[in-house]
């Protein structure tokens, strides 16, 4: 009987909350966030408000206050044709309009979550399309997206297909957004909102995170401030090529900015076949009253509840052998350097580029990709024998692919030409030592491929703990073999689902190897693949003062245990900058640590500092993998220093960064206010990482408040460039 009376309430709960929706009007809730729909049934879908979370009681006071909008929630061209539209579809008949109205609300509890869909059908058309908003009740974060689909007698062409829009009242509005390039990734840009339209667009094919990124902040309250402010954090999970616009519309005299975000529609228009459903990537939203850096908190919570794989589980300190040996693998380098990076604390090796090829030796970039056999005369005792290596020094072993990628000069080319995008008769553009080209991961025979590389490595050595998964290079020839004629454009869209098929086969065999996102440096910085990947390469440019750029930009959207960070030589491989071994180490180890370097060419000083500055990065991971970021001075600022921490949950530790990025005579350095600490509570501060010979900074073994820290700050004594504090704070 209580089993039946428990089923009931079940049920009736179930329907109530559907029943509350059709009441006009949809409330959608985070523990800090709201978003309103007004939902009539045979009526346009309409966007209400976004911002702080309202209760059901308080839905009318924001119609009253004006506070509200009432404008279309999912625009579509038809409806209104001198609009931007979020999506706009040719019917089989010729006829270019929609007109949607909705038909169904549901609100049902998921896990973590509460899922909210509406069902809308055009007027006229057997056209459907279905809005998910999944509002989460631990995280400020809501997920949206769509899906479109019909029963027309023939195929409908969707040449727009956005994941989602909202809306933000004009005002004294800035954007914040990252752009760069190979070697610059992540670079930060804000500036008001003004008349007319932004588009922020990538154009790539393959990797997203180089050239404009996916992820966008809105600051409601004019400049961005770090931790104050309204802000709207914005961030569509798609790693092929995507669109940001944000459009500035007087329509009705209400000045409003209306900001739409999908896949890229130019050169991939779909041709949807009847009964198909095609579904938008995930658009994520966030809403915090902490300026920027509350919406990257929200972010960070996010991605390590499970946007970015194995969160539960901290990541190791590794070794890269790229910088140290490059392409010159050789037996006793792999020997030397797992022995080294051992000794000094580490708990990883990788193996980089230039292990395979039979044919075609992998001697330069120009040849083998695509042959994923070892290459016996730089490995007499393949990769069995460097696993044995690696458990002799109590060590794990990782290795390095690029899956998706072949050179003309490959075994897998000469057996399979018809396995890479080209467009029909013409030449093949190439990449990366002028060879390079991409795999038709479109074809579902070159996805089993792919996912057959992954397994015979992680099956026939099954010591693998990591793998280092590559892609240099861009989606250079449009033409596809194995799709027909007239569905050429879907090769943007069809690739990455391609790609996304091949990872979910991987991690259901494999879900416990680590596996890192790369892409000629940051360009698989990406919320699109980060679900099936631990971890990303921020950037091939390892210099730490140009790093302090670079991972500050990441750090708007991503959290640090995804962030690989390494220490490498100095000089610099990439800039020639001489900068000392505490400083490149002090600003690795705000994200995941690791060394990109040939641990022989160091001094036994270097070893020795390395190896206490790894067993210093083991005390306080936890605090810097899993607690609260809170940027306090930006490099961008040009103040001659920067400085972040990170806190715990409870506020019990915090770890306080600091770097002097130029000197100049009689310089004055800003005092620098703490954040995320508890005012109430004591601290001890006890400086990390001294540098060999000197004595710690004056705050060491001192007590403070946290008021004090976060009220009046910190005075800083940092008297030559690249000079830096590391300070642990401990609850007493």
């Amino acid at each position: 009987m209580r089993k039946f009376i428990c089923l009931f309430m079940v049920c009736f709960l179930s329907i109530a909350t559907t029943l509350r929706a059709w009441e006009g009007n949809v409330l959608i809730s985070t523990p800090n966030t709201s978003i309103i729909l007004s939902a009539t049934e045979g009526q346009q879908l309409r966007f209400s408000y976004f911002g702080e979370r309202i209760e059901e009681n308080q839905i009318h006071q924001v119609f009253d206050s004006w506070a509200g909008f009432h404008r279309p929630a999912y625009p579509v061209f038809g409806t209104s044709t001198y609009e931007i539209s979020a999506l706009h579809a040719v019917h089989a008949d010729g006829n270019q309009t929609l007109d949607l109205v909705v038909d169904k609300v549901e609100q049902n509890p998921v896990k973590d979550a509460i899922l909210t869909v509406i069902t809308m059908k055009d007027r006229v058309y057997p056209f459907t399309v279905k809005m998910y908003y999944k509002a989460y009740q631990q995280i400020d974060m809501i997920e949206t997206w769509v899906e479109v689909s019909h029963n027309e007698k023939k195929a409908v062409v969707l040449k727009r297909f956005d994941s989602g829009h909202f809306l933000i009242r004009r005002a004294d509005v800035w954007i914040s957004s990252l752009h760069g390039h190979w070697g610059a990734e992540t670079q930060l840009e804000s500036e008001p909102l003004v008349s007319g339209m932004k588009v922020i667009k990538n154009m790539d094919g393959i990797r997203n995170g180089l050239g404009d990124h996916s992820e966008v902040m809105f600051s409601l309250d004019g400049k961005p401030q770090e931790n104050s402010g309204r802000v709207i954090g914005a961030a569509l999970c798609w790693s092929g090529r995507t669109k940001i616009r944000v459009d500035m519309d007087d329509t009705f005299g209400r000045s409003v900015h209306s900001i739409f975000a999908g896949m890229n529609e130019e050169a991939s228009e779909y041709k949807l076949e009847p009964e198909e459903v095609f579904t938008t990537p995930v658009l994520a939203l966030t809403y915090s009253q902490e300026g920027i850096g509350g919406a990257s908190r929200n972010f960070h919570r996010w991605a390590r509840a499970g946007m970015v794989h194995g969160c539960d589980k901290p990541r190791d300190i590794l070794l890269n052998s790229w910088e140290g040996v490059y392409l010159n693998i050789k037996e006793p380098e792999m020997d030397q350097m797992m022995n080294d990076i051992a000794s000094m604390g580490g708990e990883l090796f990788v193996m980089d580029d230039g292990w395979f090829g039979r044919k075609y030796r992998r001697i330069n970039d120009n040849s083998s990709l695509g042959d994923w056999v070892v290459d016996t005369e730089k490995l007499p005792n393949g990769i069995q024998g460097l696993t044995d290596t690696a458990k002799k020094y109590g060590i794990k072993f990782g290795i390095w692919i690029e899956p998706e990628f072949t050179n003309t000069k490959s075994e897998l080319i000469d057996n399979h030409p018809d396995w890479v995008l080209r467009a029909g008769s013409r030449e093949l553009s190439c990449g990366r030592g002028g060879t390079q080209v991409a795999l038709d991961l479109c074809n579902p025979k070159v996805q089993d491929f792919v996912f057959h590389v992954v397994d015979t490595l992680l099956a026939n050595y099954p010591d693998i703990a990591y793998i280092k998964w590559d892609a240099n290079g861009e989606l250079l020839n449009y033409g596809s073999s194995y799709l027909p004629k007239d569905k050429q454009s879907h090769i943007y869209i069809d690739y990455h689902r391609g790609l996304v098929r091949v990872m979910e086969r991987i991690r259901a065999k494999y879900p416990d190897v680590v596996i890192q996102a790369c892409g000629s440096g940051g360009g698989r910085v990406s919320y699109g693949v980060m679900p099936y990947f631990d971890e990303f390469w921020v950037s091939d440019n390892t210099d730490a003062l140009q790093r302090l750029f670079i991972q500050w930009g990441t750090s708007y959207f991503y959290p640090s245990i995804a962030m690989a960070q390494h220490v490498s030589a100095s000089p610099n491989h990439q800039t020639g900058r001489v900068v000392p071994l505490k400083f490149r180490f002090d600003v690795a180890i705000t994200g995941r640590l690791g060394m990109e370097i040939q641990p022989k060419n160091m001094t036994d000083e270097e070893k020795d500092f390395s190896k206490k500055a790894i067993a210093t990065y083991k005390s306080i991971r936890p605090v810097i993998q899993y607690g609260d970021l809170y940027r306090l001075i930006s490099p961008y600022d040009r103040k001659g220093v920067t400085s972040m921490m990170y806190a715990t949950e409870d506020k019990s530790r915090a770890v306080f960064f600091v770097y002097k990025m130029e000197q100049f005579v009689n310089q004055l350095l800003p005092r620098i206010r703490m954040a995320g600490l508890d005012p109430k509570k004591n601290y001890k501060i006890r400086e990390l990482n001294v540098a060999p010979g000197a004595n710690p900074c004056f705050l060491n073994d001192r007590v403070f408040s946290g008021a004090l820290l976060m009220n009046t700050g910190i005075e800083l004594q940092l008297e030559r460039e690249y000079a830096s504090w590391v300070l642990e704070l401990t609850e007493i």
